[in-house]
């Protein structure tokens, strides 16, 4: 979560007016994240997120976003639907932006999560993904691998700001990432695609909400364990891996899906072609946030250090190339 677009006391009493949730006692703006715009709001009935939809969240993708929420939360999940207004709309306009207001749930979001936690979080998604079987909307990865060649040719030599090398590095490892198994043989399904420790809300070991959908997409289910494997399993700078947390998340996963043949095999490239998404993603953010945003960037270089504990061979590869 962040803020790009500053919403006025004003303007945010009247996008209020619209609902029956109160009166505005006081909005709050919100760092975390890079992807859209939010706002802790709290009025006379209780407490509430607002968020504005930018940069790579598109318009037309939030009937699919409202669908599976309301689709999640009705199968009993915990997760944040849209709250609709009087006339039954959820998705609203606010300073130029689409916007929802969104049911707040309890819990905190974690940054060093204990092996219990993961486990239970590793469940969580299992969960998710039973729950969507029946959901009959699909939307394409919209930063899936057909899209990371584009997005490390527009982030071009200016890598190397970030470190000296990592263009060529890059480019090496998003031609070498070879999928050695048949993808069309593993399960797709809808998935969240971004279930990092901050998307999981937990009091003690008990998951209290799944947020943050704003990337779902239809993919490849293991797919989303290999994003919260990558996430969870190391610590924020990317140096230190966790086997302890790894081993809870696909434990708590495999309580509902075993994995199998095709799925160990293919697993550890899910987890590089998770590693190289969040590298570029984060190296564009890097390179081009707006000075002025209220935006905490994250380090791209943390998900390239953990390509090390997957595929410790390709690094001989892209030494091997500069000769």
């Amino acid at each position: 979560m962040a803020v790009y677009t500053h919403v006025s006391a004003e303007a945010l009493g009247r996008f209020l007016a619209r609902y029956d949730v109160g009166e505005l006692v006081s909005a709050k703006g919100i760092a975390e994240g890079v992807e859209n715009s939010n706002y802790l709001v709290d009025t006379t009935a209780g407490r509430y997120i607002l968020t504005l939809y930018e940069r790579r969240v598109a318009a037309d993708d939030l009937p699919f976003f409202m669908a599976l929420l309301d689709h999640l939360a009705a199968k009993g999940l915990p997760v944040p639907p849209a709250i609709a207004d009087r006339e039954g709309q959820a998705i609203q306009q606010l300073e130029g932006r689409p916007a929802c207001l969104i049911r707040f749930l309890p819990g905190v979001s974690l940054s060093h999560p204990t092996p219990a936690q993961a486990l239970a979080a590793g469940e969580a998604l299992s969960m998710l993904h039973k729950a969507v079987a029946d959901f009959p909307l699909t939307r394409p990865n919209s930063m899936g691998q057909s899209t990371w060649q584009s997005l490390y040719e527009r982030c071009g030599t200016s890598l190397d700001q970030i470190e000296p090398g990592l263009h060529h590095a890059l480019g090496v490892a998003i031609n070498d990432l070879s999928w050695t198994y048949d993808r069309d043989r593993l399960d797709r399904c809808a998935i969240h695609a971004d279930l990092f420790p901050d998307n999981v809300l937990m009091l003690d070991d008990r998951v209290t909400g799944l947020i943050d959908f704003y990337f779902a997409c239809t993919d490849i289910r293991l797919y989303d364990l290999a994003v919260m494997h990558a996430s969870w399993a190391f610590d924020a700078t990317g140096n230190e891996y966790r086997s302890d947390i790894a081993d809870a998340l696909t434990a708590g996963y495999q309580r509902h899906y075993a994995f199998s043949d095709d799925d160990e095999a293919g697993f550890t490239d899910l987890c590089v072609g998770a590693c190289i998404r969040f590298t570029l993603s984060r190296a564009w953010d890097w390179l081009n946030t707006p000075a002025d945003a209220l935006v905490t960037r994250k380090d791209p270089l943390a998900f390239w250090r953990r390509v090390r504990v997957y595929d410790p061979n390709l690094f001989d590869l892209i030494d091997w190339c500069k000769e």
